[in-house]
């Protein structure tokens, strides 16, 4: 049997491998694993339970909740909300763990279950392997007064809210910022975040339905922000995925500033201000060469991991560094979250630009050049988990073309039946050639 849990939790098509009885069952496990277990207070467990808006988060919200309360947990519902004001609130309120139900940047179809540990820590393998080692067993079934009781997290929003422009040192008065929400879990929060902070805010795809969240909008759909960037003359823009642990920006002249020049400005600026953890930065190996380069030239050192924010936050915590992130817009910032945390970013982002006086273009050509690069998804009929060793030939020609003025990645997605190539060259031209050559390969050996 293959492993439930993916990169990020379990996911996939609601009512299809994520279905009610999946989601109770979760939450009978999780209520052992990370809740009877490891409590030690003597009082009952508790865990916050929070998701995003899709129309599917409300049975198996509502399944997880009755999960969690019938193996006598109580559970604080905080309803829609961001991934990171989940991770935020578990440690807040000091729960025993946390329930996000999300699908981040998925299409509505598909949604996901994601716990976080007392902290509001991400799991490590060790602990989600006990979960699914628990689905397996009887769970528990208190009576009477030792069943778990399920409540309102009323004022939930507001502390995450609270929470964050306590991290902001000064006011962004002045800039005027266009919002993009995707229709999902930031919809309510961040304009009222960003306004509370002082700035000018125009708010786009903020009207979530539970069937819209990320169409067409949002991080993985930069159109639309950057035309509402240009139209409204903004100094900036700013993208969530659909629970808004993502940050992508676009410039004043329309231009997208990913997850790589975010990370690169907010170095350079933490290493002036003499807040860089041992002037390093963590990323995955998805990032750009250009980002590497860059950092060595301003005397900082890149610690690369595997693709997946939980690989970041594990090579943060061993070593101790403060920054990291993913070129997607996973940036985490280990002084204040505990994940990566969209709105957070962005505020970070917008003070740095705010206290230059120079606009985010400037900041972010001076920050790093990046290498041309394609990435290509190439989507299999199943998961494949030897298709990316037979593909080491292929793999090693491109590589032998490129010789040091490129590279190639190939992985398979950690939660979709996908197989990523990405390859980096000297021009956008041949790096599209190599790409497509390899997807062909791809293509070829996995019969689709």
């Amino acid at each position: 049997m293959s492993r439930l849990f993916g990169t990020d939790g379990v996911r996939g098509l609601a009512n299809g491998l994520l279905t009610a009885e999946l989601a109770l069952q979760l939450a009978q496990a999780a209520a052992v694993v990370l809740g009877h277990d490891r409590n030690t207070s003597g009082t009952r467990p508790r865990a916050v339970v929070a998701r995003d808006p899709r129309a599917s988060g409300e049975f198996i919200a509502a399944a997880v909740e009755a999960g969690l309360s019938s193996s006598g947990i109580d559970v604080y519902d905080a309803g829609v909300l961001p991934t990171p004001a989940a991770a935020y609130l578990v440690a807040d309120l000091d729960a025993d763990f946390g329930v996000m139900i999300s699908a981040s940047h998925n299409p509505a179809p598909d949604n996901g279950i994601k716990f976080f540990a007392r902290g509001g820590q991400k799991l490590p393998d060790d602990v989600e392997n006990a979960i699914e080692a628990q689905l397996g067993k009887e769970p528990r079934r208190p009576v009477g007064g030792e069943v778990g009781r399920i409540q309102r997290f009323s004022d939930a929003e507001d502390r995450y809210i609270v929470h964050l422009l306590g991290t902001l040192p000064h006011r962004l008065d002045g800039l005027k910022v266009v919002l993009d929400c995707a229709h999902g879990a930031a919809s309510g929060c961040s304009p009222q975040v960003f306004k509370d902070a002082g700035a000018n805010v125009i708010v786009i795809g903020a009207e979530p339905d539970g069937l819209n969240i990320n169409d067409g909008v949002g991080s993985t759909h930069l159109e639309p922000l950057a035309q509402a960037v240009l139209a409204h003359g903004a100094d900036l823009g700013i993208a969530h995925d659909g629970d808004a642990d993502r940050c992508l920006a676009v410039d004043h002249e329309g231009n997208v500033v990913d997850g790589d020049e975010i990370m690169a400005i907010l170095a350079v600026a933490l290493k002036a201000s003499g807040k860089l953890k041992d002037d390093v930065l963590v990323a995955t190996v998805m990032s750009n060469l250009g980002l590497k380069i860059a950092l060595r030239e301003a005397g900082i050192s890149l610690l690369e991991t595997g693709v997946g924010d939980r690989y970041v936050l594990e090579g943060m915590r061993e070593g101790g560094f403060n920054l990291g992130g993913e070129q997607s817009g996973h940036v985490i910032q280990a002084d204040i979250a505990t994940t990566g945390d969209g709105l957070l970013t962005a505020l970070t982002l917008l003070d740095v630009v705010h206290r230059s006086g120079r606009p985010l273009a400037d900041l972010a050509a001076d920050a790093m050049t990046s290498l041309p690069q394609v990435l290509v998804n190439v989507r299999l009929d199943r998961r494949d988990p030897d298709l990316v060793e037979r593909l080491a030939g292929d793999v090693a020609d491109a590589e032998a073309r490129l010789g040091d003025e490129g590279r190639v990645l190939v992985r398979p997605s950690g939660t979709e039946p996908l197989i990523r190539v990405m390859v980096e060259a000297p021009t956008a031209e041949r790096a599209q050639q190599e790409a497509d050559a390899l997807a062909a390969a791809v293509r070829r050996l996995a019969g689709v």
